[in-house]
């Protein structure tokens, strides 16, 4: 009974003060994410406050809404390197890329030299609508490519809702498995809170990711958890020292 009234913990509280963070959208100016560069220095110091140690920042690559390339991606990073030490923010940060999956990606990962996480761990990510008719083979090309696919938010591919089993192909195809943590405390809706509970409770997912974009989800990552399923969150977040550098 006593655990029945147990309070939830705030997401903050479960980063433990030296989370490393794989998704997150910080770069200036080059996506969805920070638009300038002080939105981006004000981030950078967000995450700090948060308790995360180190980051890798991951701009979308999407050849039809975010033509970036691994150099403009690279070239940015370095420019931002130099003006957060300028503004004093120590945190070490890297960049890697989010990469849409779809026809274009197909041919670009047949040619060019992917951004990963870490060694050969690449972010990956489908449309919201649905999902490419190709999908497997894609995954399949990925790894024929020497990369390990991490897919990023499956929790948010309402698609796969109601059709569970596409979530244990996903993961028997050797795709890994990132949380978006703002599920957690329900930001993308009660849906995929639940979604993302019960991918916990079966021990599919594999890293976590804030997946920031702008302050307002920082401010979500100071709201306590929706789910029943604190310990298994805990534990994948652990997870994420893999990508410590």
């Amino acid at each position: 009974m006593l655990a029945f009234f147990k309070s939830k913990p705030f997401l903050k509280d479960l980063l433990a003060g030296d989370y490393v963070d794989i998704h997150s959208h910080l770069l200036p100016g080059i996506d969805d994410g920070a638009k300038t560069i002080k939105k981006t220095v004000k981030l950078a110091k967000a995450f700090q406050e948060l308790g995360i140690s180190q980051f890798v920042t991951t701009p979308h690559i999407n050849h039809y809404v975010w033509n970036n390339s691994e150099q403009d991606i690279l070239e940015k990073l370095n420019e931002t390197q130099v003006l957060l030490k300028e503004e004093n923010i120590p945190i070490p940060f890297k960049a890697a890329a989010e990469y849409f999956m779809d026809d274009w990606f197909e041919n670009h990962l047949k040619t060019e030299k992917l951004l990963t996480l870490k060694d050969n761990y690449i972010l990956v990510e489908i449309s919201y609508l649905s999902a490419p008719f190709n999908l497997y083979k894609i995954i399949f090309d990925i790894q024929l490519a020497g990369y390990i696919p991490v897919l990023a938010h499956p929790e948010r591919y309402t698609y796969f809702h109601k059709n569970f089993t596409e979530y244990e192909k996903l993961k028997k195809s050797g795709c890994l498995f990132q949380l978006n943590l703002l599920a957690t405390v329900g930001y993308y809706g009660s849906e995929i809170a639940k979604t993302a509970e019960l991918l916990l409770k079966k021990g599919m997912y594999d890293f976590t990711g804030t997946d920031v974009h702008h302050s307002s989800h920082i401010e979500s990552m100071h709201q306590k958890i929706k789910i029943d399923a604190a310990s298994n969150l805990k534990e994948v977040i652990a997870n994420n020292q893999f990508f410590k550098f």
